[in-house]
């Protein structure tokens, strides 16, 4: 098995999540939105991993990263809101354009 490829997609896996993570923390427990935010990467990662070839005994590790990007995600969302207050939003990409300082 190539451990770079296994890596990567490891790395991957971690980073595609946080927005998700983000978005998943300014959301009620268990609405719709919470259950979307936590189920919408799975079949983009499960896809690769059966794309790639990557076993069945590798799952384990990818769940963690997995867990890892959500929580990245709701830990940054945390930090933000104590930071700037209510005026995020739950998109990752939109409050760092909202909140990157702006050139003259």
């Amino acid at each position: 098995m190539n451990w770079q490829l296994i890596l990567a997609l490891l790395t991957f896996t971690y980073l595609f999540n946080i927005p998700f993570g983000y978005w998943r923390a300014n959301t009620r427990k268990f609405s719709l939105g919470w259950i979307a935010a936590i189920h919408l990467p799975v079949p983009l990662i499960f896809g690769l991993r059966i794309v790639y070839g990557v076993g069945i005994e590798l799952i384990p590790i990818f769940v963690v990263f997995y867990f890892l990007g959500q929580f990245s995600g709701g830990r940054i969302r945390r930090l933000f809101a104590a930071r700037y207050g209510e005026r995020l939003s739950s998109c990752l990409i939109l409050d760092l354009y909202r909140i990157a300082p702006r050139r003259k």
